[in-house]
């Protein structure tokens, strides 16, 4: 079903462009009691410290800069709060483009340690022979929406309309379309840059886009849209999910464990302290970050992931069934020639099941 730019939901953002990485580099974080953190080791055993210590300089390649996404946002507050430390890891974030193939490769040859990509993206690069191991994943929500004005009740009275899209149209959303008996090929496709206020100014009748970005830049400036979510006609999808270098993950299984351990251990401060942990990426960003917007990205996207969080399942947790039906729909949208025999060995659960009891993450470590 539709959703309006007022309901909490969320996704991802596109941050702005001109982020200056000597800045990224250069800065620190405000001086605050919670960014004391705790001490070198202090919620480890001496045994474990001294295995995350071997595991030398971890680098952490964000999915898109330092937007205050699910998996990125928390990643910088683990570091700034001091749970890596406490945890004996030493972790580099840098800030990546938006180009999951890029950080795949960086990532299966070693010049990254961790990276932020979506299950899809997973897939697809161990069907062109880039090996990358997932190993946590937030939600199965995914990012890519489309947006119509509030008068549109159904997606098959776009038949025949203008469709605004980024350059190509997402799979998903094209799926989405499908499912919902509308005809694609009658649409006129556009190619649209980055104002979405060209869809309630009446140039298009619908507009690709991402759930936490579009949505938030319209309510923001008193437009409202409806917001359809490819997730919501059946549609698979992934958000927040973490790849892991293969080769790093058998060495160093304790490393793997504490870094998602101290990842998601923030996301409750976070959630609890959103604007403190969005000016941390904001310092780390340098001039030009929107901070009110990031505010939102982190909200709704935190609310997406406690909204269709199974009560039985702890967060983190990849959902098999899940990679399962990606898979199909990768087939399904010749994205893949053909669904991989292994698919289940392109993630490995045993990280995340190893930090829980039950739902409950443990901290500190063992």
């Amino acid at each position: 079903m539709p959703t309006r730019t007022t309901s909490a939901i969320a996704a991802t953002v596109l941050v702005t462009l001109a982020m200056t990485l000597a800045a990224c580099s250069s800065a620190e974080a405000p001086d605050t009691d919670a960014t004391a953190g705790a001490e070198t080791g202090s919620a480890i055993s001496a045994e474990r410290c001294e295995a995350n210590e071997a595991a030398g300089k971890i680098n952490f390649l964000t999915g898109y800069f330092y937007q205050a996404s699910a998996s990125i946002l928390n990643t910088i507050a683990a570091d700034e709060l001091g749970y890596f430390d406490a945890l004996c890891l030493d972790v580099d974030i840098q800030p990546g483009t938006g180009d999951t193939g890029e950080n795949a490769q960086l990532l299966a040859s070693g010049q990254v340690t961790f990276t932020g990509v979506g299950e899809q993206n997973l897939i697809q690069a161990q069907d062109n022979g880039i090996d990358i191991l997932g190993v946590s994943t937030l939600s199965n929500v995914g990012l890519e929406i489309l947006m119509t004005n509030t008068d549109v009740k159904d997606l098959k009275d776009l038949d025949g309309t203008i469709l605004g899209q980024k350059g190509n149209m997402p799979p998903a959303v094209e799926a989405m379309l499908t499912n919902a008996g509308a005809d694609v090929s009658s649409m006129q496709q556009v190619v649209v840059g980055y104002d979405p206020t060209i869809l309630p100014r009446g140039q298009v009748e619908s507009l690709t886009g991402f759930i936490s970005n579009e949505p938030n830049l319209l309510e923001a400036a008193d437009f409202d849209v409806t917001v359809w979510r490819p997730f919501d006609f059946g549609v698979p999808s992934s958000l927040g999910t973490i790849a892991v270098n293969p080769a790093f993950a058998e060495a160093n299984p304790t490393a793997v464990e504490d870094f998602l351990r101290a990842s998601l251990h923030a996301i409750e401060y976070c959630d609890d302290n959103t604007e403190e942990c969005v000016e941390y990426a904001s310092v780390l960003s340098g001039e030009g970050y929107d901070v009110a917007h990031n505010v939102k990205i982190w909200g709704t996207e935190s609310d997406i992931i406690a909204e269709n969080q199974p009560a039985d399942r702890p967060i983190g947790l990849i959902d098999t069934a899940n990679i399962d039906a990606i898979s199909e729909f990768l087939v399904d949208t010749d994205q893949i020639s053909a669904a991989p025999d292994d698919v289940q060995s392109y993630i490995d659960n045993s990280f995340i099941e190893n930090i829980y009891d039950g739902t409950t993450l443990i901290w500190p470590a063992p």
